[in-house]
């Protein structure tokens, strides 16, 4: 983990700057009515379904009714982008997709494509849709590191997908997307 106290988001600070500016928005997590889609990469598949796994308990704490999760699988990290456009164009309708699946550095230069790509492709996704796509593919040096990033506990990546997801649907709901 990278973030220190230095770093971390101070909420009665940005509390304080409310009051100069003419609004403030935010998107509270509440998981109601928020339809997801979760593309995953089968490719160190142990890591994923790990992050899978937090991702679903932080959609269940947050209200997102079962029913409103779809999971698909591809064979990797770098056909992901395509299943996110699947997600945010295709006929079952999603509000956010989040994105899991681990790329491990190995020995070769494989792991700056695929990881690159997989990141760009993401991202071309979410703003060519509009439609958020929360980039939760891990990028590690090691097995122990993507195995710590997917911890059953808070600091799971995937579930920091999953809030990630619903706050950017609430926030966007708020008539940012509209004009």
């Amino acid at each position: 983990m990278t973030s220190t106290d230095e770093t971390e988001f101070d909420p009665s600070i940005a509390e304080a700057l409310r009051a100069h500016v003419g609004e403030y928005l935010e998107g509270p997590i509440n998981g109601r009515g928020v339809r997801i889609g979760i593309a995953c990469g089968r490719f160190n598949g142990g890591v994923t379904t790990r992050l899978l796994e937090g991702a679903l308990q932080a959609f269940e704490e947050s209200g997102v009714d079962r029913s409103d999760i779809t999971i698909a699988w591809v064979p990797g990290a770098f056909e992901i982008p395509l299943l996110a456009q699947a997600f945010a164009t295709g006929p079952r309708a999603v509000d956010a997709v989040i994105t899991l699946g681990a790329v491990i550095r190995g020995d070769t230069g494989h792991y700056e494509v695929v990881a690159g790509e997989c990141a760009r492709g993401v991202q071309d996704v979410q703003l060519r849709t509009g439609v958020p796509v929360v980039f939760g593919v891990l990028t590690t040096n090691t097995v122990a590191q993507a195995l710590e990033r997917s911890l059953p506990d808070a600091t799971n990546k995937g579930r920091e997908s999953a809030l990630t997801a619903i706050e950017m649907v609430t926030l966007l709901r708020q008539g940012l997307l509209a004009r």
